[in-house]
C-alpha cells in the first residue's frame, strides 16, 4: 500500500505562483512514477504532469512552460511548481502514484486562481 498526502493549495491571483507537495509513504519502492492530475468543477479529471522513477518528466500542453514537476527522493516527496497561474488552472489537484498493479490517489488540494 502507498499513502499520498497533498498540500500547498490555496487562493492566489492570476500571474502568481504556488508549489504543491505530494508526500508518499508505505510501499514507495513499488512506485514507477508520480503524476499530478486536476479536476475543475463540472469537468473530468485531467492529467497535468508526470515524473518517472528515472526522473523523466512530461507535461500536458496546457501547463508546459509554466509548471515544473520535481522530486526529493530523500523525503519521498514530489512537487508541482506552478507559475504564471491562470483562472483556468482553478481545480482540485491530485497526485497519483503509479505501480505495476494499481494507481494510488491522494485526497486532493484545492487551487483557486482569481482574475
Amino acid at each position: 500500500q502507498v499513502q499520498l498526502v497533498e498540500s500547498g493549495g490555496g487562493l492566489v491571483q492570476a500571474g502568481e505562483s504556488l508549489r504543491l507537495s505530494c508526500a508518499a509513504s508505505g510501499s514507495t519502492f513499488s512506485i514507477n512514477g508520480i503524476g499530478w492530475y486536476r479536476q475543475a468543477p463540472g469537468k473530468q479529471r485531467e492529467w497535468v504532469a508526470t515524473i518517472s522513477s528515472g526522473g523523466t518528466t512530461t507535461y500536458a500542453d496546457t501547463v508546459k512552460g509554466r509548471f515544473t514537476i520535481s522530486t526529493n527522493n530523500a523525503k519521498n516527496t514530489v512537487y508541482l511548481q506552478m507559475n504564471s497561474l491562470k483562472p483556468e488552472d482553478t481545480a482540485v489537484y491530485y497526485c497519483a502514484a503509479l505501480s505495476v498493479t494499481r494507481t494510488y490517489w491522494g485526497q486532493g488540494t484545492q487551487v483557486t486562481v482569481s482574475s
